[in-house]
């Protein structure tokens, strides 16, 4: 897995999985998949509090809990483009910030992710905001083994 330079306003995180694309694509709009990764690693995001309206102009809302101290933090953005099972777009309004995932079926049972986002506020940009954005993909990876 690979992450960009947070030097500009734009990131792009790359990783291969070891699951099929169609696999891959639904557990990015199920909350039953996604309250197993969503969020950095030592966060929790409770499954009725997932909220998935899978079309343009649909919503998707997910809340992450900090499981050492409980605090709260809720992602609000509405899907732009979804193209089953090859793309997703989504925008946060609060931000401006627009993440696209493409899933690249390899062949081989494999997937490989593409996610570019932009427009990123500078606190999504640091280090740290990277590691736990990275580790997330981890947890992704991790769950896709478990199905």
């Amino acid at each position: 897995m690979s992450d960009t330079t947070a030097a500009t306003n734009e990131l792009t995180f790359t990783c291969t999985l070891d699951a099929p694309r169609e696999l891959v694509f639904r557990c990015m709009l199920e909350p039953e998949h996604l309250t197993h990764f969503w969020g950095p690693t030592g966060t929790s995001a409770p499954v009725d509090r997932i909220k998935i309206d899978a079309r343009p102009g649909g919503v998707f809302e997910a809340t992450m809990v900090n499981d050492a101290d409980g605090s709260e933090h809720t992602m609000h953005s509405v899907y732009v483009e979804i193209d089953p099972p090859a793309k997703l777009v989504w925008t946060e309004p609060a931000s401006g910030m627009t993440t696209t995932s493409d899933f690249i079926d390899l062949g081989d049972g494999r997937t490989e992710v593409r996610i570019h986002q932009a427009d990123i506020p500078a606190m999504f940009r640091t280090e740290d905001a990277r590691a736990g954005f990275q580790s997330s993909l981890d947890r992704f990876a991790a769950y896709l083994t478990k199905l």
